[in-house]
């Protein structure tokens, strides 16, 4: 007679969170912030290097414009897709999304403090230098950049609940968060500090769910059988 049951060194091979993928976004988080912090002293330099010669790019200003407005929807499409892919098919990683997701939404509150605690204009309106993107009204502040947070919040959810993303979710990230620097509207310490924040706040809300995850919740719905 067979056992239905698997082995315990096949159930231990597939630990839930991924532990290395974990390990990693905590360390490319630390990476981004000791670049945000070397960067501070020279955002001028790099800023009003940057934003001009993009804005008079006749093929830059476009690709840039396009990605600072829209580059994390790259990212909310990719998790929306994974959504009903791992529903289907793979709940313990749908539901890592899940508990990335929470971690999305708990990073862009708390860059919203932080922004207003914080208080850095925006260098569109310290520098007077030509931008691609409008520069966003008084009391929409700088530091960190928001749309570079949520960028990496969602790919770092995508990441860790399905790991193969990682090839078109790490670029779009970076695509979308550099892109606010080259349209004008962040200095580059915005931008990492940004990137670092969002990847490290989902690592950590994803650390702080394991427990529910690898219980099995939300328990399956429908009558026993």
């Amino acid at each position: 007679m067979t056992s239905a049951h698997p082995p315990p060194a096949a159930a231990a091979a597939t630990p839930e969170p991924r532990r290395q993928l974990v390990a990693l976004g905590l360390g490319t988080a630390i990476v981004l912030a000791g670049l945000a912090a070397s960067t501070w002293p020279l955002r001028a330099v790099v800023y009003r290097a940057v934003a001009p010669a993009v804005a008079g790019s006749p093929v830059g200003a476009p690709v840039a414009g396009a990605a600072a407005r829209y580059g994390p929807l790259l990212l909310v499409a990719l998790a929306a897709v994974l959504a009903v892919v791992t529903l289907l098919r793979d709940r313990p990683a749908f539901w890592l999304l899940v508990a990335g997701g929470v971690g999305v939404i708990i990073a862009y509150l708390l860059s919203a403090v932080v922004k207003m605690l914080v208080g850095e204009e925006r260098p569109c309106r310290v520098w007077d230098v030509p931008t691609t993107v409008a520069c966003p009204a008084v009391g929409d502040w700088s530091w960190p950049s928001n749309h570079s947070l949520v960028a990496a919040a969602l790919a770092t959810a995508c990441i860790i609940a399905v790991p193969r993303t990682a090839w078109f979710a790490v670029p779009a990230a970076l695509l979308a968060g550099l892109a606010r620097l080259a349209a004008g509207v962040h200095y580059l310490h915005d931008v990492a500090s940004g990137l670092a924040l969002g990847t490290a706040v989902v690592v950590v809300v994803v650390l702080l769910l394991r427990r529910a995850i690898r219980s099995g919740w939300p328990p399956p719905s429908g009558p026993a059988r």
